[in-house]
């Protein structure tokens, strides 16, 4: 009985934290939809300096999931606030974070 029960919990809490985990395939998609007129390619049209390369993340210390959220909820400069503007969800928003800092990562 206790065995079964533990592989009842194991499955719900593997199930649980890939249902919250951050998707950067659907956040491609998102994001080819949604950012791709000003990231071609990850470049920045507007600002090229602050482009999604991991060099410019780093340099605009924009490198972390949880700074990359944050620009996207609530835009900066010619960027608009995609999450405040209710654009974006926020698991949309986490996926497209998850999306760049790949991309970055591979070099685009």
């Amino acid at each position: 009985m206790k065995i079964i029960i533990s592989a009842v919990a194991i499955t719900l809490i593997s199930f649980a934290n890939s249902a919250t985990a951050a998707d950067a395939a659907q956040g491609k998609d998102i994001f080819y939809a949604n950012c791709t007129t000003c990231h071609p390619a990850g470049k920045n049209v507007m600002v090229p300096g602050k482009s999604l390369s991991k060099v410019d993340l780093e340099t605009n210390q924009v490198n972390s999931a949880a700074a990359i959220i944050g620009l996207i909820t609530n835009g900066k400069g010619p960027m608009p606030a995609f999450g405040k503007l209710g654009v974006l969800s926020a698991p949309d928003i986490e996926n497209v974070a998850a999306f760049i800092l790949k991309q970055s990562e591979a070099g685009w």
